[in-house]
């Protein structure tokens, strides 16, 4: 094989590829899509875990369900805030000083609206003063 042809071989396959991987695209996408309405994915992650790298929990707004434990409590919450998890008021609650930090992560949609949200607390009474019902997963 000369030079010239092994670039034109190199090329074609090149190209091929290039076909292959964008047939293949619109497929994935389509597959990926977001879900249009109110739902959230729910994690938590406790000291230096990567956030949501103790499980998830789905939380659904029309109707409330999921496999959230407060649905209706935390989709009313939410929808008060308009969806906005830094919307969501604090309550007036004491909390220990203890440092055990804890990190929420949500990711979804709400009204047809991307979000995404991750913020650290530093225990999980502080987490839950501040974001109510949102992240109370553990059903108290």
């Amino acid at each position: 094989m000369t030079h010239t042809s092994v670039k034109t071989v190199g090329a074609g396959l090149s190209a091929a590829a290039l076909l292959l991987l964008a047939a293949a695209t619109p497929a994935a996408r389509a597959d990926t899509a977001p879900e249009p309405g109110n739902w959230l994915m729910l994690g938590l992650a406790h000291g230096d875990a990567p956030a949501g790298a103790e499980g998830g929990t789905l939380l659904r707004c029309d109707p409330p369900g999921g496999d959230h434990p407060h649905a209706e409590e935390a989709c009313a919450q939410l929808t008060a805030a308009d969806g906005r998890i830094t919307a969501l008021p604090a309550e007036d609650t004491l909390c220990p000083m203890i440092y055990a930090p804890v990190t929420a992560h949500a990711e979804g949609m709400w009204r047809d609206r991307p979000v995404t949200w991750t913020e650290t607390f530093p225990n999980t009474c502080t987490l839950r003063a501040r974001t109510g019902a949102l992240f109370a997963l553990d059903g108290t």
